[in-house]
């Protein structure tokens, strides 16, 4: 009997990690959908990765949008599945001065749409018996605390959250869900952060005790794994992928070793 073909859908593909999980489920021969809120991106990203494949716009701050992709998806290319959530936005600022818009922007988009989209297209998946959902959370909110990041700390700490009790609930009816929480990565989000002088390149990379920040295709490797079927016996899970930065807790660069002892 033939392996049943697996059909993928990835939000946020039009850049950084998502097109970076795209591209790596598109060349370990899986078929799917590239989902992002800017459609021309998301088409683009699709016709580059070949027949087979779907871009699509989607708004993950909307139910309607969610559940018309998902329809869309399951009449192109059949029912999916594999999702991988990596639509994201972050602002930066002092807790005390955030206003209610970008507080209720960030969850919307990381907590309440991956949300939207692990029920549009878990549902489907539910009924079909089998699939695998990878959502993008974090280490920042899920293992560390980071200033001036209040609403994107609390939707990646609310995504593991999620994740943990999902995987548990569809674990039987033949459901994954798992969360991969990625250290500091070089995606266009980063370069901005690091242009505006926000994030200092250097100090990140000195912090880390892999001494650089981790590239979108090595993020994509461990969302490839947790998708497989090699990783069939997992679900409610987390994946820290971030070179040991979450771990390091000693004063001055994680490079540097210290002195001998005296006396």
């Amino acid at each position: 009997m033939s392996p049943v073909a697996e059909i993928a859908v990835v939000t946020g593909a039009a850049q950084g990690l998502g097109e970076a999980v795209a591209r790596r489920l598109a060349a370990a021969g899986i078929q799917g959908a590239a989902l992002d809120l800017h459609r021309p991106g998301a088409e683009a990203v699709a016709a580059d990765l070949g027949p087979g494949h779907l871009g699509l716009a989607v708004d993950v701050r909307s139910t309607a949008s969610v559940a018309a992709a998902a329809a869309a998806v399951a009449a192109a290319l059949g029912t999916p599945s594999i999702l991988v959530n990596c639509a994201g936005v972050n602002r930066i600022g002092p807790a005390e001065t955030f206003s209610d818009e970008d507080w209720d922007l960030v969850l919307d988009v990381n907590l309440t749409g991956t949300w939207r989209c692990c029920r549009a297209f878990g549902a489907r998946m539910l009924e079909a018996g089998r699939g695998s959902i990878v959502n993008i959370a974090s280490v920042s909110g899920a293992v560390v605390g980071l200033p001036g990041r209040a609403p994107y700390h609390a939707s990646k700490a609310g995504v593991v959250g999620l994740t943990r009790q999902l995987g548990v609930e569809w674990a039987s009816r033949g459901v994954r869900v798992n969360a991969v929480l990625p250290g500091p990565v070089r995606t266009p989000m980063i370069d901005e952060a690091i242009a505006q002088g926000i994030v200092v390149e250097q100090e990140v990379a000195d912090r880390t005790p892999a001494g650089r920040f981790a590239r979108p295709d090595e993020v994509a490797g461990a969302v490839l794994l947790l998708c497989s079927a090699d990783a069939g016996f997992i679900t409610a899970q987390t994946l820290v992928v971030d070179g040991g930065y979450s771990v390091y807790g000693a004063a001055g660069p994680a490079s540097r070793l210290p002195g001998p002892q005296v006396g």
